[in-house]
């Protein structure tokens, strides 16, 4: 039977309180007000005093209102319908499609036991020679993408969308201006991926509570698929959004205030939605790559600081590239010597020498007089730089790994550079 509850004892924020007896965390609650219904969501327990987050926000809420609690959590459908469909923060349709009711499913449940998970040993294959060469994605992996405001980090995710070689993508956007949201939706429609792609969008301009819901939405809807074979992509935008709904939310409730204001428990509600990554045996697999903005580009800020110790590595995306230093796929060694016996040496070569060719430039702009080797570094950092970095160059793994020879023979000579004989002999152009 719903319990239904006439008395609100206080309204805070988008936050209510009420007396109850018999709730659960995390219940949702239904409140009838002037203006229509509005759904709420148990966040804080202390003995019969309920405290709900209201998610159209508080407005028009007052304490003679009736609250009715549903006795289950959050739910969103589960079907093959939903592809190509774009959700909002509380699994509504936004694009003015038909409502979706069959299979519904709890969102926010436990992760995967460890011992039934398979180690991660395959590669998802992006086209982008700055992934797929140097820091290869792997299947089952949490990997976000660090990045600063006006970085083109929304234009990577939607490239990896339209050229990842998974079953299928759930985007989740998080605080997202309207005109972003457009983009992801034109950019996927235009490149035909929309049809394998679900979106769950949360812009700037709706309910923030709502945000807190997409990464739960999003990673409860690519389990189901994953359960049932498929290999599901989940890309979530941005994760430092997501923090900043948790420590408004946290103020609102009066928490002691953690590091930079946000809740103490903030590396636990992000590592909650991170260990969602999963291979399963006999079955699909989650692969999450989410973006984390960092404030002043501070890696110490507590987002990215806490997100560095729950994921897998890390992309940095600085001057609208992904920086080959401080990026770092710590699963790569897992996937790229299955893939071509010169991937290692490719990746690990051309890094040294474009290492040295940064050097080289920063000597130049000093005015030192450049060497033939420092003009031989600087052509080749050039070439590396326009044919491997940039983020517009679309070629698979194996031709990347030719192209990576390719600009070695146009600045070196064979034994200027640390690769192994047999590897020069079968792959240098030319021999």
């Amino acid at each position: 039977m719903k319990k239904v509850h006439s008395k609100i004892l206080s309204i805070v924020g988008n936050v209510i309180t009420v007396k109850a007896a018999g709730v659960a965390y995390g219940e949702l609650a239904q409140i009838k007000t002037f203006r229509g219904d509005s759904l709420a969501q148990v966040i804080k327990l202390d003995g019969d005093t309920v405290s709900l987050q209201v998610f159209s926000g508080s407005r028009g809420v007052s304490t003679e209102d009736e609250v009715r609690f549903l006795g289950h959590p959050m739910q969103v459908t589960f079907s093959e319908n939903m592809m190509g469909r774009i959700f909002d923060g509380s699994g509504e349709p936004r694009d003015h499609g038909p409502a979706l009711h069959e299979n519904l499913i709890e969102i926010a449940g436990p992760p995967v036991n460890p011992a039934k998970r398979i180690i991660p040993n395959r590669m998802i294959r992006t086209n982008i020679p700055m992934i797929d060469v140097f820091n290869s994605l792997v299947v089952s992996q949490k990997l976000p993408i660090f990045s600063v405001s006006g970085e083109p980090y929304n234009e990577l995710l939607a490239r990896i969308a339209l050229q990842a070689e998974v079953d299928m993508i759930v985007l989740g956007g998080i605080g997202l201006k309207y005109d972003q949201y457009l983009f992801f939706k034109n950019t996927l429609e235009e490149g035909g991926a929309l049809n394998r792609t679900i979106f769950f969008i949360h812009t700037a301009s709706d309910p923030i509570v709502e945000g807190l819901m997409v990464p739960d939405l999003s990673l409860a809807v690519a389990e189901k698929f994953a359960l049932q074979g498929k290999d599901v992509l989940v890309l979530l935008t941005d994760m430092t959004n997501f923090s900043d709904a948790l420590k408004e939310i946290a103020i609102t409730m009066e928490q002691v205030p953690s590091n930079r204001g946000y809740p103490g428990d903030l590396y636990s509600q992000l590592a909650a939605r991170y260990e969602k990554a999963v291979d399963f045996e006999g079955a699909g697999s989650i692969t999450v790559l989410a973006v984390t903005t960092m404030p002043g580009d501070d890696v110490t800020h507590p987002v990215p600081d806490n997100t560095g110790y729950i994921t897998e590595g890390q992309f940095y995306l600085r001057n609208g590239r992904i920086e080959p230093f401080g990026s770092l796929s710590r699963l790569k060694q897992q996937v790229n010597g299955k893939t071509r016996k010169d991937h290692r040496a490719i990746m690990d070569g051309t890094i040294q020498l474009y290492a040295q060719f940064k050097e080289t430039e920063e000597k130049k702009a000093m005015g030192f007089r450049m060497s033939e080797w420092d003009k031989k570094l600087l052509k080749y950092g050039d070439l590396f730089e326009s044919q491997m970095m940039d983020l517009s160059v679309k070629i698979p793994l194996e031709d990347a790994l030719n192209n990576g020879w390719k600009i070695l023979s146009e600045c070196f000579a064979p034994q200027e550079t640390s690769f192994r004989t047999d590897l020069i002999k079968e792959f240098w152009p030319g021999q």
